[in-house]
């Protein structure tokens, strides 16, 4: 057989071969733009010879600090392709955050997206070794920064994509930090290439040539869930929101783009809703959403099928993963957080990490195992893997007997109250199939006779008030006594992770000390 090197360039290349007229749509500072993938092929094949002429060569890392758009796609492109290290960065994250993760990576390069200028110039300021400030889009370009439009028409240079091992470093993303410091994860050609194809089984995101894909996964996040990369294989029309996340911006770009299917976390599909709702409006071209990032309750489901009229799919995975762990069939009812594709292992075990040896229908730990899955984290001393090679997700969870995931929780988020475990995430299914719930949080709180408590915080739904008696009564008959939280703590907005995730780490600094 012939030598095939599995690298991420390929994709966009195919795409420009055989869908060169299927667009990249963006919704850019100055109003939606359209580049096809032929353009978009040419477009960063410049911007790599812009980049080289810079001084870059393989393995340098180069950091994006952007929202969902073309030029940061482009940017994707233009470093991978020619072997350089595409480090995408949080714009939600503090410039501390930011800076420790750019000293850490030894970023050459730092690419800013609209509204992040003053942010980029002050990490320059910061961080030596950051050599170049790009403006992507939206900004004004100051003395000695880059302009990307500039960069890509300056440069006549086209260099040849690909030509090296395909496990060559292609990305570098840091975990979310929810639950502690952040740790970076160093993808390969490789595992970035299975993932996509694991990713388009039918049974998995399922893309096609004649899908309009909308990501709302932040491009910074965990590969945006390696759409950049499934949608261009597939021939799929990439719709790019930008910086604009809220419902009405996003059912304006459904609606008029014809999007037939999108993928986020459950914050930004209850915005979806209340937009929809309150102006009853339709969104009849959209047929699917993957819902993942965080747990979903039974009612939001319900409620995105029955007044969205589409096929919810939920899923589960990791930054470690690459990002791709479990997904529910387009065809099958959502409720579990689906089965892992072809490529990806899964073992349950006790705390000790001793297989358990039932694997169905039994609470355990999760591990994985699988070409896409992080061996060890960036620059660490030793690898994440146990003496099996398993890597621990943190995860606890259910495989049912036709081998669904159901994850009951995190590790680290279990309570200890009186020496017995409580498990948030059944009292949080509970509570969050209350009409008048929006969001929904359990955490410990300390106690002086009983070690931890748990304490519900919950964020009304829009255009309802909570009950906080009535909340606690609903539990009632349906878990332990000693399971009911002592106390409800209503918030006008629930925190969230920069990844959209409930940020439990901060409820915990904020809620989690013992009452006066």
């Amino acid at each position: 057989m012939q030598e095939y090197a599995l690298t991420v360039d390929k994709f966009l290349v195919h795409a420009a071969k055989w869908h060169g007229s299927v667009e990249v749509v963006s919704a850019d500072p100055g109003g939606v733009t359209r580049k096809s993938y032929a353009e978009t092929l040419d477009r960063s094949r410049r911007l790599s010879g812009a980049l080289l002429g810079l001084g870059l060569r393989r393995g340098d890392r180069v950091g994006t600090l952007a929202w969902n758009t073309r030029h940061h796609l482009e940017m994707w492109y233009g470093t991978m392709g020619v072997g350089m290290v595409c480090h995408t960065l949080n714009p939600r994250l503090t410039a501390d955050h930011l800076a420790a993760m750019i000293d850490q990576a030894e970023d050459r390069i730092l690419a800013v997206g609209s509204g992040l200028g003053e942010v980029g110039r002050a990490l320059m300021a910061r961080c030596p070794s950051l050599e170049k400030l790009i403006i992507l889009d939206g900004d004004p370009v100051e003395g000695g920064q880059l302009d990307l439009e500039a960069m890509i028409e300056g440069s006549n240079e086209r260099p040849v994509w690909g030509g090296f091992d395909e496990q060559t470093p292609a990305g570098l993303c840091f975990t979310s930090g929810t639950t502690g410091a952040p740790k970076g994860v160093l993808y390969t050609h490789r595992s970035n290439y299975l993932n996509t194809i694991r990713s388009l089984q039918s049974d998995c995101l399922a893309l096609s040539r004649s899908d309009v894909a909308l990501i709302t996964v932040p491009m910074f996040h965990a590969n945006a869930w390696g759409f950049p990369f499934s949608a261009p294989a597939a021939g799929s029309t990439l719709v790019l929101p930008g910086r604009l996340m809220d419902g009405a911006s996003l059912a304006h770009l459904i609606r008029s783009e014809g999007v037939t299917v999108t993928a986020g976390v459950p914050t930004v599909w209850i915005g979806l809703l209340d937009h929809v709702e309150a102006n009853d409006l339709q969104v009849p071209s959209l047929e699917r959403i993957i819902l993942g990032g965080a747990g979903a309750p039974e009612s939001l489901i319900r409620r995105m099928e029955d007044r969205l009229g589409v096929r919810v799919q939920t899923s589960w995975g990791m930054t470690e993963l690459s990002p791709m762990g479990t997904l529910s069939p387009p065809d099958e009812v959502a409720l579990a957080s689906g089965r892992p594709a072809m490529g990806l292992d899964m073992l349950l075990t006790d705390a000790e990490g001793v297989p358990l040896p039932e694997q169905r229908n039994v609470v355990g730990h999760l591990k994985v195992k699988g070409p896409s899955v992080a061996r060890q984290y960036f620059k660490a001393a030793a690898p994440a893997l146990d003496a099996d090679g398993w890597f621990d997700t943190g995860d606890l969870a259910i495989i049912d007997d036709g081998g669904a995931l159901t994850l009951a929780g995190r590790s680290k988020d279990l309570i200890k109250s009186g020496g017995e475990w409580i498990n948030p995430v059944d009292i949080e299914d509970i509570i969050g199939a209350d009409p008048s719930v929006g969001l929904v949080a359990v955490i410990a709180r300390v106690d002086d006779k009983w070690g931890e408590r748990p304490l519900l915080v919950v964020e009304p739904r829009q255009g309802h008030s909570v009950e906080s008696g009535a909340l606690l009564k609903s539990l009632k008959g349906r878990v332990a006594d000693w399971w009911i939280p002592d106390r409800v703590v209503q918030v006008e907005a629930m925190p969230l992770a920069a990844t959209g995730k409930i940020d439990k780490t901060r409820l915990r600094a904020d809620y989690g000390q013992a009452l006066g």
